[in-house]
């Protein structure tokens, strides 16, 4: 089965084959990102170790969503011993987040 995945926004797209799922994730998405990738795995009788590939959606958007979501993949890919895709296409060891501009650092307040 391939995965497709996408936190580089609010809601997390999760394609599994032909199928997309979508989720409001927010804030909550470190919590609960494996969760959701484990119930619709399930959903479609399927678990972890059956997946074949992954494509993740690596930027430009919010950095905390890359990534959260970068780690999730590169782990999952590394431990299933497995292909991983940047959304270009391209095979990668690791995916390395593009954030599409510098950080936005405020100064400190105190």
């Amino acid at each position: 089965m391939k995965l497709y995945l996408d936190t580089s926004t609010p809601k997390t797209v999760l394609k599994l084959d032909e199928k997309t799922y979508e989720w409001e994730s927010g804030r909550d998405l470190a919590e609960n990102l494996l969760q959701f990738l484990k119930d619709k795995l399930a959903e479609n009788n399927k678990t972890f170790t059956d997946l074949e590939e992954i494509t993740f959606m690596s930027g430009p958007g919010s950095f905390t969503g890359l990534r959260i979501g970068a780690t999730v993949v590169n782990t999952l890919a590394s431990e299933l011993n497995i292909p991983l895709k940047n959304h270009h296409g391209e095979t990668v060891k690791i995916i390395l987040p593009e954030y599409g501009r510098g950080a936005n650092i405020s100064t400190p307040k105190k």
